[in-house]
């Protein structure tokens, strides 16, 4: 399945144009793939996404820890993970892919109850945190890390979805 979403100018770092370098603007092309784990059904992801292209897997825990543990070498489900395919910086086009991101529906539904939020918000959240990663954002340091929830804030605010850290 492939929808396309808006794309929303807070989620790449300010540039001086808030443009792309080739002048595209406003679409994402986002392709879903269902390989595993307990989803909502298509109808309501398909409302998430819709002309640079990201793929979003969703899978299991099993899956994930799989993937953890061979590209990151942690033995662990997580909630999601990023794989860039090339680096992407401010200023300049997006390449036509930007990359994968991997969401575990048990982990998220896990947090998402934990943390007494709607799924859905805290599923929104994680693809967002992940697309950061897809376009150089990262958490290693206190300074990163307070750019990024930033970033996430901002998105976030704009769908109308609370503040995941406050």
């Amino acid at each position: 399945m492939t929808v396309t979403l808006p794309a929303a100018n807070a989620m790449m770092p300010p540039t001086e144009t808030q443009e792309a370098g080739d002048g595209r603007r406003g679409a994402i092309a986002v392709d879903l793939s269902m390989e595993a784990g307990d989803w909502p059904p298509e109808r309501v992801l398909s409302r998430l996404a819709e002309t640079t292209e990201i793929s979003i897997v969703l899978t299991d825990d099993a899956h994930i820890r799989a993937l953890n543990r061979e590209w990151r070498e942690k033995d662990k489900a997580t909630n999601v993970l990023s794989f860039p395919a090339m680096p992407v910086r401010p200023g300049v086009a997006l390449p036509p892919l930007l990359g994968d991101i991997v969401l575990a529906a048990e982990t998220i539904r896990r947090e998402a109850g934990l943390e007494e939020k709607p799924f859905e918000h805290h599923l929104i959240h994680l693809m967002v945190h992940g697309f950061l990663h897809i376009v150089g954002y990262d958490h290693e340091t206190d300074a990163e890390a307070e750019e990024m929830e930033a970033a996430e804030r901002r998105i976030l605010a704009r769908l109308a979805i609370p503040d995941p850290y406050g």
